[in-house]
């Protein structure tokens, strides 16, 4: 637990990018290296699928909100008993009233890290990786991809600080991690 000299509260570190931005990767590295528990949303959201099924993309994007805030309600969770974690997905801006409430009950301390890479590079990502067959990646459309690969970063109205992770940059992880480590001393 990391109580920090402000007062008290744990820590939220809100992980959030454009689909195959490193998003996953990155929330798996830094929960290892500082120990922190990962909730990730598409670990409910394919056990949702496991059970659900998914038969279109409008029944995955209800899995997908039904999915942040079971994410949400875990993180509460951990947050009360004063565990600090770090919860990964496509959040958006419709998801930041949500999160400041949790916020505020929990007395949590967040920060955000928006993961992006090369668009093209993303859209190679998407295109060649292999997923739980309910998110449907083959039925995204090539325009919405490459919307989405493009994204500028869209760090939710939340206070604390906020760092953009560049996932095909190698050195963009020791930065990263030297800032987090300065915020959460």
């Amino acid at each position: 637990m990391n109580i920090d000299s402000k007062e008290s509260g744990a820590d939220l570190m809100i992980i959030l990018g454009s689909p195959a931005s490193g998003k996953t990767t990155l929330a798996g590295r830094l929960s290892r290296e500082l120990g922190l528990t990962l909730l990730c949303k598409d670990d409910v959201k394919e056990a949702l699928f496991d059970v659900l099924g998914c038969p279109d993309r409008e029944h995955s994007r209800r899995l997908s909100e039904a999915s942040f805030t079971t994410l949400m309600r875990i993180a509460r969770t951990q947050l009360v008993g004063g565990h600090s974690c770090i919860v990964e997905g496509n959040w958006r801006a419709m998801h930041a009233p949500l999160l400041a409430t949790l916020l505020a009950d929990t007395r949590a301390h967040p920060a955000q890290v928006w993961c992006c890479a090369d668009p093209g590079e993303i859209v190679r990502r998407f295109t060649s990786r292999r997923r739980h067959a309910g998110h449907l990646d083959r039925l995204m459309p090539a325009a919405e991809l490459s919307a989405a690969a493009e994204l500028a970063p869209g760090f939710l109205e939340l206070p604390g600080p906020r760092w953009v992770y560049r996932s095909d940059v190698p050195s963009d992880y020791a930065d990263l991690v030297a800032h987090i480590k300065n915020w959460r001393l």
